[in-house]
């Protein structure tokens, strides 16, 4: 039974999309105004980290319209990748301004200004944080709802920003109230380390969706639960997971009494799939029956 990729995931991703488009063009604006107002380092970083958001975002706009394309007969298992391949472009863009703002730090460090208009900058950067926040859990909801890996590099894209927006008022707070100008281009060397750090994490999960890693050990021993739990059910092997997007896939061959009708273990291994399915929507589960062998020993969950 091939995946389909649910309407109500669809409108969530559309929906996210189209929100972090939005929310990220509009702090790009007023973050740009705040820096020229001030000419702080710490919010120079702030900005160049909403430049990237806005341009991570609109990749994840059009490609989530592209990879929710239902499967065809030259994709069979779907158009998911198309996230992770769109994921590792963000983190080699994202790894770019980070050195970029680490050679910028290291100039002010070097030669320090004064910040201006230090109050102006809080009042942005606090409703930068306001309107984060919002984002932030909406994509919380739709990644429970989907598993996206583009959003959750989105996610985690935006929930970096709260951590810097407060270390950017911290920075303008010492530099104008204690004349530590010394903050300013340090925190947006920290900023720039951060934003490097986030880079790498997109990078590494993307990486492992294109090599088809297995899906988490929590997660194989949910499906060897739920596979053991049927009381028809023997003993299972070969068990074999990977993610694709949102989409999810499960093989497996399922033990059973070899002396059963071919109808009644057909009916076992679909009353599995619908168990394993309901566990984890949106997955494609393909089971070979197999008369039971303790050869096997439940060789399907090796490391």
């Amino acid at each position: 039974m091939v995946t389909k990729v649910d309407p109500k995931s669809v409108k969530l991703l559309k929906a996210v999309t189209c929100a972090s488009v939005s929310v990220a063009f509009f702090l790009l604006v007023i973050k740009f105004v705040a820096w020229i107002a001030t000419d702080s380092v710490s919010i120079q970083a702030s900005l160049v980290d909403s430049l990237v958001d806005t341009l991570a975002s609109l990749v994840n706009f059009f490609a989530i319209r592209h990879a929710i394309i239902p499967a065809d007969k030259e994709h069979r298992f779907g158009h998911g990748k198309i996230e992770a391949i769109a994921a590792q472009g963000q983190s080699v863009f994202i790894a770019g301004t980070a050195l970029w703002l680490g050679f910028e730090a290291i100039h002010r460090l070097i030669q320090p200004e004064q910040v201006r208009e230090t109050p102006f900058g809080l009042a942005v950067i606090t409703f930068t944080i306001v309107l984060t926040l919002g984002l932030v859990a909406f994509q919380k909801y739709v990644i429970a709802q989907t598993n996206s890996t583009i959003i959750k590099a989105d996610h985690l894209h935006f929930k970096s920003d709260l951590f810097l927006n407060l270390s950017v008022i911290a920075s303008l707070l010492l530099s104008s109230q204690l004349g530590w100008l010394f903050v300013d281009p340090l925190c947006g060397f920290v900023i720039g380390g951060y934003i490097m750090y986030t880079s790498w994490s997109i990078a590494k999960e993307a990486f492992h969706i294109l090599i088809d890693r297995e899906l988490p050990n929590e997660d194989r021993q949910k499906i060897k639960d739920i596979v053991l739990n049927h009381q028809d059910v023997l003993g299972f092997h070969d068990l074999k997971t990977r993610s694709s997007g949102p989409s999810r896939f499960i093989q497996l061959h399922l033990e059973m009494d070899g002396d059963i009708r071919l109808i009644k273990a057909h009916d076992i291994a679909m009353d599995v799939a619908n168990n394993l399915r309901k566990a984890f929507p949106q997955t494609e589960v393909i089971i070979h029956q197999d008369p039971f062998d303790d050869s096997h020993e439940d060789g399907s969950l090796q490391d």
